[in-house]
Order: C-alpha cells, then sequence, then structure tokens
C-alpha cells in the first residue's frame, strides 16, 4: 500500500472532487473511484521517488515537536532557513512530514 499523504494536495483534492461530481451523476461507481484513488497513490509515490532530483538543504534554530510512526518522520521547526543552489528562504514555522521513498511499497 503506497502512502496516502498526497491527497491532500491540490492535485489530490482535485482529484477527489471530480471524483465525488462523477459519483454523484452516476457516471462512476464509489468502487471505481476507491481504485482511481489507489492508483493516484501509487503513481505520485513513484513519481516523486524515482524522477524528482532536485537537493535541499535546511537549518533550524529551535525542533520543537518530533514524531515517528509507521515508518514516516513528522518533524515541526521554528526559524528554518531552506537552501538550494542559488536560492534561499526563511520561515518561522514549518511541518515536515518525511516518508521512506525508496522502501518496496510502490510495487
Amino acid at each position: 500500500m503506497s502512502y496516502q499523504l498526497y491527497r491532500n494536495t491540490t492535485l489530490g483534492n482535485t482529484l477527489q472532487e471530480s471524483l465525488d461530481e462523477l459519483i454523484q451523476y452516476g457516471q462512476i461507481t464509489p468502487a471505481l473511484a476507491f481504485k482511481v484513488l489507489l492508483q493516484f497513490d501509487k503513481c505520485i509515490n513513484n513519481a516523486l521517488s524515482q524522477r524528482v532530483k532536485a537537493r535541499v538543504t535546511f537549518k533550524a534554530s529551535k525542533l520543537n515537536t518530533y514524531r515517528f510512526c509507521d515508518n514516516v518522520w513528522t518533524l515541526m521547526l521554528n526559524e528554518v532557513e531552506f537552501r538550494e543552489v542559488h536560492e534561499f528562504a526563511k520561515v518561522n514555522k514549518v511541518k515536515i512530514v518525511a516518508c521512506d521513498g525508496k522502501s518496496g511499497e510502490f510495487n
């Protein structure tokens, strides 16, 4: 089973709204909508783990909380600096959710 984390993105929410509308108008069944969401989960996880090559480093002045549950890290940080090659950004608060993108879950 793939992570369902990306269902809460703009793309994932739009897909769910479209599927709900198709169900409401009787054009697809709820079972088919569920299969589409499972395929979305699998494809988005696979694409992000294999196609994204960009690296970003960050440094925080304070780690508020951290949690490790079901192989997923959740970090709450304050005063965070993000750096890419020629880019720099600083934010007051950030929540990072990190999943193991190289596990065998996507097959």
